[in-house]
């Protein structure tokens, strides 16, 4: 008997709260193709965090379904983000600054009560300069933030996953808690 290809209504329901949630007025949500070989369902979203009109951070979530489960995953959902940010060339270099990235995401899932299990990721900070034609081009310098995660979802609050995946797009792009202003 061949496997079915009707959506699972686990998954549909989960890609309706995916859709449903608003974020903050900084943050602009849309969705975007899913890659097709990494579970027989997915869902994919991008963010854009946008600060005085400028591109300050991006970041793509990705929900995969696979209903026979994966051993790895733990489970058969599987939440893929991918969060890349401009820095100072100062904070770029701080030793510390990975720990601190992987903490903007394990602290924003647990304040938003987002249960996981099996999550892993890196975090790389890219500090770049430039030479010759290319220093008169940009500025002299340029420093990155990359954070690479997955985890499973142990429930199916997906409201609770993507708010805690906005939260790490806010704290990514240098962005006040929600009712604070930033002093410039």
């Amino acid at each position: 008997m061949a496997p079915s290809t009707a959506t699972p209504p686990t998954f549909t329901r989960a890609v309706e709260e995916l859709r449903a949630f608003t974020a903050r007025p900084e943050i602009e949500l849309e969705e975007m193709p899913a890659p097709q070989r990494l579970a027989p369902f997915a869902h994919a979203m991008s963010g854009t965090v946008l600060r005085d009109g400028d591109e300050v951070a991006t970041g793509r979530l990705i929900l995969l379904h696979d209903p026979a489960g994966h051993e790895a995953w733990d489970g058969t959902m599987r939440l893929v983000t991918y969060v890349t940010a401009e820095l100072e060339a100062e904070l770029a270099a701080d030793p510390l600054l990975p720990v601190v990235g992987w903490s903007w995401l394990t602290d924003a899932l647990e304040s938003h009560g987002a249960s996981y299990t099996a999550i892993g990721g890196t975090v790389t900070q890219t500090l770049s300069t430039r030479f010759g034609d290319l220093a008169l081009t940009g500025p002299p310098t340029a420093a990155d933030l990359e954070i690479r995660a997955s985890w499973t979802p142990t429930d199916e609050d997906m409201q609770a996953h993507v708010h805690a995946w906005c939260a790490l797009l806010a704290s990514t792009a240098g962005l006040p808690p929600p009712g604070v202003t930033a002093l410039h």
